[in-house]
Formats: C-alpha cells, sequence, structure tokens
C-alpha cells in the first residue's frame, strides 16, 4: 500500500532491512528476518522482535523508500506484506515516475513532485475503496466542493469521478487532479507556486487514445481541433480510459447525433448521470453486442456460474446474463459454448435440491423439450424470484399464439428457395424442395436444366443437410440451441439452400418478434397501402435495380412482394424510413424467406445487427469503415504503408458493409457470406474484408497508384465463386476490365471463409465494441468539421471577415448552443440542431443565447443599455419568426457592424429602431432627449465659419438629392421613423459613445444632430398638415414623408421660422406624424466630421474574439447562477 511519506535515516537502517532492488531515486527493501533460507543471527533476532510485537507494532516486510542523491535522509513511500504486493508498487513507479524526473532542474522539485504524486495516489485509493462501500462517500463530497469552487459551473454541471494524474506541459509533468463531469473534462494543479486550470468540454475531443512518449510507457492523449494533451501517471490507467471513452460517446450522441441516438433511462437526465450509470450502460451496450439482442433490452445481472453440456458430458464455466426478456450464458471459453433463452421460449423456471455435487442448482424448461441446468449461482433465491417476475409479464404481454417449435410451413409463398434435395423436417426446420414448389403451380426462381456436374452438387448439399441433422440432434433446433464452435464451422462451409432462411430466423432471434407480433406484418401491409411519401418514391424508384439478373425480379410478382416488404418497413420505422442498399438486402432475403419472414430479418438487420447503418448520414458504416482502417494497420501493416490513400479503398470497402458484398460478389458466393454474418454479426464482415486485402496483398503493393488497386481488388470480388451452390450462377456486372486482360484466377468462397476465420478469427466482440466506441467519437467530430467548413464556405463570400476570424466566430456560435444543451432543460436542443437542415442552418441560438453573444462580439456596446439592443438585433434577424436565428444571419449582421461602410451601419441602426426589431412593448423610459441641449427651439449650429455657412447650406442639400436618388433605384423603401422611434435611436447612439476617447465631441456633435433631425422633422409635420388641409383628394394627406431637397426651409434659420402653435417640444397629439426618414439621418450625422470619424474608423474583431473565448463560460456560468437568487435577477449591471 502506498503510505504518506515519512523521514527515515538510512544510517541506522541498514541494520534491521536489506536491499533487494534499487534505482537513482527509489529503493525496494526487505526486512531482516523474512524470506532467509538459512537464517543468521541477526535476521534471527529482527524476526524474534517482529514475531513478539503485538500486531498494531509490527512492520511490514518489505518497503519502498524514497531518496534524493547525496541525502543520508529518505521518504518511506509504500510497504507491502508480500513480495508480489510491492514489487506492483515499484512497477508502477519505474513506468511512470523514474523518467520524468530527469526533467527537474533541483532536488527540491523532485522531491516536492514525487511527495506531492503519492499523496494524491493514497487519496484515490481511499476514495476507490469508499465508493465501492456507499453510494457518496466523504471523499467524493470533498471532490465534489473543489471542483465546484475551482470551475464555477452551474449545479447542473454533474461530477462523475475524478483522479490523479500529471498533465504535461511541454517536458513538465503538472501534479493534479482530473476531473470528469457530465460534459467536460477538466484538470486543476497548483504546483510550485503556478496554477493550471484546463476545461476541455467533451464535444471538442476528437481523438481519445492511448501512448507512450520517451518518458512514460502509458499516457493518455486527448486531441482537439488546437491542441493535444497528454495526461499520465493514473493509478488504473485502462479504467480511467474507458470512463472517458463512455462519457465522451455519451455526450456526443446526445448531442450531436439525435438522429439516431436513444439513451437509456438512466442517462436521460444529464444531471443525474452516474459512473454506476455509465458502467451499467457499457455492460448492456456489451451483452446486446454479444448476443445481438434488441437495443430496448436492458442488463439485469451478471452472474458466475456453471451450465450442464450434454455434448461434452460436463458443466461449463461461464457467465449467467439476465435482461428484461432474455436469459443468457455464454462460457468462459471464448466459443466453447453460448446460450439464447428467450423468456417467451421458458416454460418453467425451477429451484432443484442443493447437493454437494450440484451446488444451487436451478432448472430452466423451454419448449421443445428442452431444459437448462444451472449450478453455483450466487444469491439463487433472488435471482429466482426476479426471473419469475419477469417470466410473468412476458407471458402476460406476449401470449403464445403459436409455438416456434412447430412445424408449420415456411415455404416462401413467391420466392421459393430449391433445392434438387428431396423434402427433410427436423422439428421446426422444415427443408423446402422444388417439389413442393412444383406441387402449388409455381416456378422456381433458382431452378435450372440439371448439367453434367448436378449429381456432385447434389451430393454435397445432402452431405451438409446430414451435418445439420446431426447437429440438430445433438445440439439442439430451436433458437435455444447450443451455440458452439462445431456450429460455427457448420456455417462457414455454407448453409443448405433449404435450411437457409430459417437458420438466418434463428441465428439473428428474428423469429422471436416473428412469434411475438403475429399478424403485426399484415397490419403494417394494410395501413402503408396506397401511402405516398418521399420513402415510396424511393422504393418505387429502386425496385427495378434490385437483383435485376435474377429471374425472381424479372416479373411483377417479385417487385410486388419486395414493395411490401420495403413500405412495411419504412411505415414501422419512418425514422429510417428507407435507405438505398436496403433494396437489395431485403431482395435476397426474399429468395430465402417468406414475406414475413424477410420483413423480421430486415428489422433485425437495421434495427440491432447493424445499427445506424440505414440513416440519412449512414454513421454506423462509417464507423465500422473507420475500424476496419484500424484493423488493416494492425493486421497487415505492410499493406497499410503502401496504401497512399486510406479513402480511396473506403470508397470501395464501404459498400461492403453496407450491402453485406452482395452488390460486390456474384449472389451464390454473397449468400454464403450472408450466412457467417447472420451468424457472427459484422465481425465476419470484418474477417472477410481483411482476408480479401491480405490475398490482394502483393498485388496491391505492387500497383501503380490507387485507381488500379481498386480495379484490382473489383476484379478479384467479382470472379468468387460457390463451388457448392446448386442454383444457376447469377453474374455481378462490377468488375473493371477490358477483353484483352486476363480474367484473375477463381477464387472459391468457401476458401475465402475458412481464411478469414484461421487468420483473422480472433478479435472478440469486446475488442470490436472498444473500437467502435473510439472511432465513433473521430466519424461524429469529422461529420462536425465538415459541417464547419460547407458553412464557412458559403458565409465566406457574404461577409468580409478574415477565414479566420470567422472561423472562431463559428466556434463561439457553436459553443453557445451547446452552453444551451448543457445546462438548460431539453426541450428545444434537438430542434436547433437539425442535421437534416442546410449546413448553415444546423446550429441556431435563441434570443438569450444571441444576448450573450452580442455582448461578447458586438462593437456596439452601449453598457446597461447593450441587452436592449441586443433584443431588437435579435427580432430583427428572425425573418421567419421562430425565434431561432442560424450562423449566416449572425456573422452577417456582425459583417455590417465591423466592416460596413458608414451608410450600411447607420441604415442598420435606422432598422433596429423602426418594427419589426422595435416593438409597441419596448419599454424604456429614460430617455436623452429631456436633456435642454435638444430642443428645437435651440438655434442650429454647425461649427462653421459664416462665410461658409451658405456653402455648406448647398453642399446638404445636394448630399439629399444624392440619398434621394439611391433611395429611387432602390427597390423596397424603409419605412420612415416616427418620434416614439427616433428618441430610442438617439438614446442608442448616446450609449454607443460613452467611454469614447472623443466621448465629450460626439455629445456635442450629436446634441447638433438631434436638433437638426428635430427640426427637420416638425418642418415635414407642418408640411403635412398644410397639404391635408388644402385636398383630401389628391393623395398627400397620407403619412408624412420625407421633404424633398429643393425645400429649402429645411436649412432656415430657427430664429425667424414660426413657431409651431403648440409650444411643446414633442406633442401627443402629432407624434404620430412626426416623421424623419434614413436619408435625412444620414444627411444630418455626415454635417459632423467627429461622427463621420466614429462610424469609419478600423474596428479589429480579433481581440473580442479572444476575450469572448475566455469569458463566454464565465458569462453563461454567472447567469446561471445569478437565475438561483431572486435578488439579483433585476440588477442587469452585473451582466456587464
Amino acid at each position: 500500500m502506498w503510505l504518506n511519506p515519512e523521514e527515515v535515516l538510512l544510517k541506522n537502517a541498514l541494520r534491521l532491512w536489506v536491499t533487494q532492488r534499487s534505482s537513482c531515486y527509489f529503493v525496494l527493501q526487505r526486512r531482516r528476518g523474512h524470506g532467509e533460507g538459512g537464517g543468521r543471527l541477526t535476521g534471527r533476532l529482527v524476526g524474534a522482535l517482529d514475531a513478539v510485537l503485538d500486531s498494531s507494532a509490527r512492520v511490514a516486510p518489505f518497503r519502498i523508500l524514497f531518496q534524493v542523491p547525496g541525502s543520508q535522509v529518505s521518504s518511506q513511500i509504500a510497504s507491502g506484506a508480500t513480495l508480489e504486493e510491492v514489487e506492483q508498487h515499484w512497477a508502477w513507479l519505474e513506468q511512470n515516475l523514474l523518467h520524468t524526473l530527469s526533467v527537474f532542474d533541483s532536488k527540491e522539485d523532485i522531491a516536492s513532485f514525487v511527495k506531492g504524486k503519492v499523496k494524491a495516489l493514497i487519496a484515490e485509493e481511499t476514495s476507490s475503496r469508499l465508493a465501492e462501500q456507499e453510494e457518496d462517500p466523504e471523499k467524493f463530497r470533498e471532490a465534489l466542493v473543489k471542483f465546484e469552487s475551482r470551475f464555477n459551473f452551474p449545479e447542473a454541471e454533474k461530477l462523475i469521478t475524478y483522479y490523479s494524474c500529471c498533465c504535461w506541459k511541454g517536458r513538465v509533468p503538472r501534479q493534479g487532479w482530473l476531473y470528469l463531469s457530465v460534459n467536460h473534462l477538466c484538470f486543476y494543479s497548483f504546483f510550485l507556486g503556478k496554477e493550471l486550470k484546463l476545461v476541455i468540454p467533451w464535444v471538442d475531443i476528437q481523438k481519445l487514445e492511448k501512448t507512450s512518449n520517451v518518458f512514460l510507457t502509458a499516457t493518455i492523449r486527448i486531441s482537439t481541433p488546437s491542441k493535444e494533451r497528454d495526461f499520465s501517471m493514473f493509478l488504473d490507467l485502462e479504467e480511467t480510459l474507458r470512463v472517458m471513452e463512455q462519457l465522451a460517446d455519451v455526450t456526443l450522441r446526445r448531442l450531436l447525433d439525435n438522429e439516431g441516438f436513444d439513451l437509456d433511462p438512466p442517462l436521460q437526465e444529464p444531471s443525474q448521470i452516474t459512473k454506476r450509470d455509465l458502467e451499467a450502460r457499457a455492460q448492456s451496450e456489451l451483452f446486446r453486442a454479444v448476443f445481438r439482442l434488441p437495443r430496448r433490452e436492458r442488463l439485469h445481472a451478471v452472474q458466475d456460474c456453471s451450465l450442464w453440456t450434454p455434448f461434452s458430458r460436463r458443466h461449463t464455466a461461464g457467465r449467467l446474463f439476465t435482461s428484461d426478456h432474455y436469459i443468457c450464458f455464454a462460457s468462459t471459453e471464448e466459443g466453447c459454448c453460448r446460450v439464447i433463452l428467450p423468456l417467451r421460449e421458458v416454460l418453467s423456471i425451477e429451484k432443484m435440491e442443493d447437493t454437494s455435487l450440484l451446488p444451487s442448482p436451478v432448472i430452466v424448461s423451454v419448449r421443445g423439450q428442452m431444459a437448462f441446468q444451472f449450478i453455483e449461482l450466487k444469491d439463487r433465491d433472488a435471482l429466482v424470484e426476479a426471473l419469475l417476475g419477469r417470466l410473468r409479464r412476458v407471458q402476460a404481454d406476449h401470449p403464445v399464439h403459436h409455438s416456434t417449435t412447430q412445424g408449420d410451413d415456411r415455404t416462401p409463398l413467391v420466392l421459393q428457395s430449391t433445392s434438387a434435395c428431396s423434402d427433410h423436417t427436423f422439428g421446426d426446420l422444415e427443408m423446402v424442395s422444388s417439389q413442393s414448389s412444383k406441387e402449388r403451380g409455381e416456378e422456381s426462381p433458382r431452378q435450372r436444366p440439371e448439367a453434367p456436374g448436378a449429381v456432385l452438387r447434389m451430393s454435397r448439399e445432402e452431405i451438409k443437410i446430414s451435418l445439420w441433422k446431426d447437429h440438430f440432434m445433438e445440439y439442439g433446433r430451436t433458437v435455444c440451441m447450443f451455440r458452439t464452435e462445431k456450429i460455427r464451422k457448420l456455417v462457414a462451409m455454407g448453409l443448405p439452400e433449404c435450411l437457409r432462411g430459417r437458420l438466418w430466423l434463428l441465428f439473428s432471434d428474428a423469429i422471436t418478434d416473428l412469434a411475438s407480433h403475429p399478424g403485426y406484418y399484415g397490419h403494417l401491409v394494410e395501413e402503408s397501402l396506397g401511402k405516398c411519401c418521399l420513402a415510396t418514391e424511393e422504393i418505387e424508384r429502386d425496385l427495378h435495380r434490385s437483383l435485376p439478373e435474377h429471374p425472381a425480379f424479372q416479373t411483377e410478382t417479385g417487385i410486388a412482394a419486395l414493395r411490401r416488404v420495403l413500405t412495411a418497413y419504412a411505415h414501422r420505422n419512418p425514422r429510417i424510413g428507407y435507405c438505398q442498399s436496403m433494396n437489395i438486402l431485403a431482395s435476397v432475403l426474399l429468395l430465402y424467406a417468406t414475406e414475413e419472414d424477410a420483413f423480421w430479418l430486415l428489422v433485425a438487420v437495421c434495427e440491432r445487427m447493424l445499427p445506424d447503418y440505414f440513416n440519412r448520414r449512414v454513421l454506423g458504416a462509417q464507423v465500422d469503415q473507420s475500424v476496419f482502417e484500424e484493423l488493416i494497420q494492425e493486421q497487415l501493416p505492410e499493406l497499410a504503408e503502401r496504401l497512399r490513400d486510406p479513402s480511396a479503398l473506403a470508397s470501395l470497402s464501404l459498400s461492403w458493409f453496407l450491402t453485406l458484398f452482395l452488390s460486390i460478389m456474384p449472389l451464390e458466393s454473397a449468400v454464403h457470406v450472408v450466412d457467417c454474418f447472420f451468424y457472427d454479426g459484422i465481425k465476419a464482415i470484418f474477417q472477410l474484408g481483411l482476408a480479401v486485402l491480405e490475398a490482394n496483398a502483393r498485388a496491391l503493393c505492387s500497383s501503380r497508384d490507387d485507381s488500379q488497386a481498386l480495379v484490382l481488388l473489383s476484379r478479384f470480388l467479382d470472379h468468387i465463386k460457390n463451388e457448392d451452390s446448386p442454383g444457376p450462377p447469377v453474374g455481378s456486372h462490377h468488375a473493371f476490365f477490358s477483353e484483352d486482360q486476363e480474367p484473375p484466377p477463381v477464387t472459391d468462397i468457401a476458401d475465402l471463409i475458412r481464411d478469414s476465420y484461421e487468420k483473422f478469427g480472433h478479435q472478440s466482440v469486446e475488442q470490436i465494441e472498444r473500437m467502435r466506441c473510439r472511432h465513433r467519437i473521430r466519424v461524429l467530430q469529422g461529420h462536425e468539421g465538415t459541417t464547419k467548413q460547407n458553412v464557412l464556405r458559403v458565409v465566406s463570400p457574404e461577409v468580409s471577415f478574415p477565414l479566420g476570424n470567422l472561423e472562431e466566430l463559428y466556434d463561439l456560435f457553436k459553443r453557445e448552443h451547446m452552453m444551451s444543451c448543457y445546462w438548460e432543460q431539453p426541450r428545444s436542443g434537438p430542434t436547433r440542431h437539425d442535421p437534416s437542415r442546410p449546413y448553415a442552418e444546423q446550429y441556431r441560438i435563441d434570443s438569450r443565447q444571441f444576448a450573450r453573444l452580442f455582448q461578447l462580439v458586438s462593437p456596439w456596446t452601449c453598457g446597461a443599455h447593450t441587452e436592449i439592443l441586443a433584443e431588437r438585433t435579435f427580432r430583427l434577424l428572425d425573418d421567419n419568426m421562430d425565434h431561432l436565428i442560424e450562423f449566416k444571419a449572425f456573422a452577417t449582421c456582425l459583417d455590417t457592424m465591423y466592416n460596413g461602410e458608414m451608410n450600411e451601419k447607420i441604415k442598420l441602426l435606422y432598422r433596429l429602431h423602426i418594427p419589426p426589431a422595435l416593438t409597441e412593448d419596448d419599454q424604456d423610459s429614460q430617455s436623452p432627449l429631456k436633456n435642454p441641449l435638444l430642443s428645437t427651439s435651440r438655434p442650429l449650429v454647425f461649427g462653421k465659419p459664416n462665410d461658409d455657412a451658405s456653402d455648406y447650406q448647398k453642399q446638404l442639400k445636394q448630399m439629399i438629392k444624392d440619398l434621394a436618388k439611391e433611395k429611387a433605384k432602390s427597390e423596397t423603401e424603409l419605412p420612415q421613423m416616427s418620434q416614439r422611434e427616433f428618441i430610442q435611436f438617439c438614446k442608442t447612439l448616446y450609449s454607443m459613445f460613452h467611454e469614447d476617447p472623443e466621448e465629450n465631441d460626439l455629445y456635442q456633435a450629436i446634441a447638433t444632430v438631434t436638433t437638426l433631425l428635430l427640426q427637420i422633422g416638425e418642418v415635414g409635420q407642418r408640411s403635412s398638415s398644410s397639404s391635408g388641409s388644402c385636398s383630401q383628394d389628391s393623395g398627400e394627406g397620407q403619412r408624412a414623408s420625407a421633404p424633398s431637397p429643393e425645400q429649402d426651409c429645411i436649412f432656415a434659420d430657427t430664429d425667424t421660422g414660426t413657431a409651431p402653435q403648440d409650444s411643446r417640444a414633442f406633442p401627443e397629439e402629432a407624434e404620430g406624424d412626426w416623421t424623419v426618414s434614413l436619408e435625412h439621418i444620414l444627411a444630418s450625422l455626415l454635417t459632423e466630421q467627429s461622427l463621420v470619424n466614429f462610424f469609419e474608423k478600423p474596428l479589429d474583431i480579433k481581440s473580442k474574439l479572444e476575450n469572448a473565448k475566455v469569458n463566454q463560460y464565465s458569462l453563461k456560468t454567472f447567469e446561471k447562477s445569478s437565475q438561483l437568487l431572486p435578488e439579483l435577477k433585476q440588477d442587469s449591471d452585473l451582466l456587464r
């Protein structure tokens, strides 16, 4: 065990201890008198002394000391009762610490680092022991308090677990604590007077991998778009990496893959996730993958036990798995024995008498006169009681209408699968023959005239049937059969044609779904009949492309059956609907099964055997393609080095996974691959793909380029034959070769499959699932990268921001969306992230999120008025009134603020102060127009010399004429601004000038311009009133418009002008007629050079972006915290 470092004096210690191992910093010692064969006098004395001491005073016989070279004082850091125990600690020191200490410059730093690391290991060991004993240990609560105080996250950010480790900064390790929360990976270190904080969102992590560097043999490397971080010196690195992968997988799929990801019930509320929930989810997913069960299955219990296996006449050790609807068993020895017992097939579960030979036995009886005996079950009573409760529920929910063990007629009604053999029926397995087809007056689609080699093919088929008959007698004939290595060998030989469809149902457990849902398929066909949607249109387009060379699909009968199966499935699962390659798969299923059987086989493939394959993004296929590339690097390293572009191979091999080689090989060979797939799952496709590449490795390595390599592979696959097939050869036309090229040698599919099992069949399901989890992170992040690049490609021509700044702005926009998903209710999160929308519209934010971003990056900061301006800007950008805006609108608006011309900026400001941006309930009582400087009775002063006053007035008049011409050319005319809207416009301008270096000049200038505009509005008001009184029919009595440029009275001296009859500055009864236009405002602003300089000065968004990256989280967390305190809700200044 690790010990708090305690100093010991080496000079005295050498009398009682013997050094076993030593290094430059550490010493492993053994206590004298322990482990000595002969026993010297000193050893006897020390041993006798230790023996007479009471247990509390005894010294552990082995210890590890830490010593700084040149010092007589050392520190004891570990001890052990056995040599094996202390050697584990020594090995950890050698792997994690010994090579690291050379990077420190001083002995004091080395001593401080080692002692701190050992103390952290002690704390982690203590917390691990406590966590095993209770749900909420005190140590975890202490860590939670430190996590909350150090990172200041909202309360919804749930801490999952924490570890002691080192984070490498260059060549220097920083000892600290790694905190794994529901949305973030955080690290904190305070070492040698320096504090280090890291916050990495899981959605930013692109890769998690175990690596090594020059100092350490095992390191966890975390890659983000901007940086790579290395963490090491974990007490249990594998456990830490596993928890990291689980958290990253759950978070990324929850936030980025809401198209096809269903969370387990315990994980649906992120703030309630615990480490135990993650482990339970990982076990459930592995359980479902190993036994290929539906996604709804939730694992309840796992127990070690032994199962009586009659074929070996002994009890086989293994583990028992129980879930909602299944009892499963897997032997400890890989491939020895596997059993799947659907509860609907179970008749009884009984406890037998406990004996010394059969401890804690349980008998499970199933239909078909089979029984399974389990022994050595811990807590047998509770297990049996739970199983009986679930059995009663299953029997109540799914009454048995017909047993899957009865010999019902399973012959396809339309597309019969025939062979040259006679009829055979083994229990529920009926062999379909050509004779049975003829009796119904139907022609077999696979029947052909007898060829000279037909007798040989018949004998091969008969041999297979005989072998399967013997196997059924010994291992069982139903879904509850014993699945051993022997059955795998039979499958690798190829299934008999007449048994293929039925065995597919058994291997995939689709037969359980079929029996549990009588009449379901017919009901779906009736419901979907005649309905038209996008899926049905795509189905109709692909119907005649499905095995067009096969006779069965050259008639309307076969096409109609295929249409019904695909349409029924699209109606059953609208989230998947219909995807390309489903037609090819369904066509092959119909060749060997009835319509209803083919439907349930399709359900099994799409919903559990190939998860996430058949959706818009074919995410599952891309993940498995990425796993396949890693397997190539591991199993075929020389070929991996020669393949110049992995994406070129992916363009071909992706179809291997999507169609299970059905569109790549001749049909009679490809169905042999499907046999293996239904028994072994996706593992069969992985190993067969590796076997194909290995068979062509030499030719691929010598190919000139990628295109030649692809042609070579296509030709090889096109010439794979099935010598055992009794049916007619159905050719494929995928190979790319000319007539003058010599065709490649023919390869037998049985030989290729045998090689794949022998050379590449050692990969376990658990290894594949771990790789899938790791690569799913990369694939999802690859999709995010593609989305980002497409958004930037669309938006960059519309704005003037440099690409780097636009990219950072997009990251801020996306992070703001993500933070709302972290800590707010998930009600609107999925609606805002919609992968089916155009790239630029996939991420959208609401008004609150926009206000935070506006405050961080907008150059128009107006103090307390900023929040009001942000609300108006959001309303202006929300064109479709769905209360969400996309990135393009956000970026173009900011571009106008930063890079627009003065007239564009003024136009934007103008639009922000008229409807729809400004609403009737937009209250803002503090009006700057109460200032006496803005009285309309004040003479207008331009600040120009008297000599130039007339020229300046002419210049302004000409400017207004030019603006009027531009206005006439424009397609849409902005409405004029009322007095109330103008007051808000002025307030915004006043707020924008606050804390500007030229603040005084700007205030004086805006006072002058405001006075001018007020006089313009009053002149327009009087003109409108006079014209309205003269004629009601002339059309001039409408809402006042902008005075014409020829109206010189606009620039007349106000002292000589006639004052309005009402002396009030803003007569309420005339407010509706008081208006100014955009052209008036722009022309007036141009009269003041300080205002022109303010709006035309260059602005750089870079500093704002840097500041936003630092403060975005703090602003969000502060807002969430303030929402918890009612007294802070009204204090808007705190958000500045």
